[in-house]
């Protein structure tokens, strides 16, 4: 299998699992969550679909360039794609908790698991593919920001 299509293989993957975040995401979008109180620093709503669409297009990118080094290095990649099939779901999971179960207390305890996760990716990454690494740094950066926001809207709601 050629590199660009394990790439787009590995896109549609993140695409798909950001596309069942979503759908656990507008139940609550509103309805329960204009309810809360936020941060002043809360982006505007608008503003999630195309930077976790962005994040999911380089995600994808990132597992499909590691993947296309399976051959050459399978031990270490077949270790850094499941490390990032973990993350992947957690990061699924966290929509669920959040907006499906209305409980930003458990769904920040489980994004705090999701970024240590996410930080162990990048580390494997970076080895196999310096490429594959830095396209997750953004995605590293954005769910950093999430957390905080995440700590802050359950601090302030409970």
């Amino acid at each position: 299998m050629s590199k660009s299509l394990k790439i787009v293989i590995a896109v549609i993957i993140c695409l798909a699992i950001g596309y069942g975040s979503g759908i656990a995401t507008q139940s609550s979008i509103t309805t329960w969550y204009p309810t809360l109180n936020k941060p002043f620093f809360n982006p505007p709503n608008w503003l999630f679909a195309p930077v976790w669409t962005i994040l999911y297009v380089m995600m994808g990118v990132s597992a499909g360039l590691v993947w296309s080094k399976m051959e050459v290095i399978p031990l270490l990649v077949k270790k850094a794609l499941w490390v990032f099939a973990i993350q992947l779901i957690l990061n699924a999971l966290w929509s669920f908790l959040f907006f499906g179960m209305c409980n930003p207390f458990l769904a920040f305890i489980e994004i705090l698991l999701l970024w240590l996760m996410i930080l162990e990716t990048v580390k494997l990454f970076k080895p196999i593919d310096p490429l594959a690494n830095k396209l997750l740094i953004p995605y590293l950066l954005w769910v950093s920001f999430a957390t905080l926001l995440n700590g802050a809207i359950w601090w302030l709601n409970s």
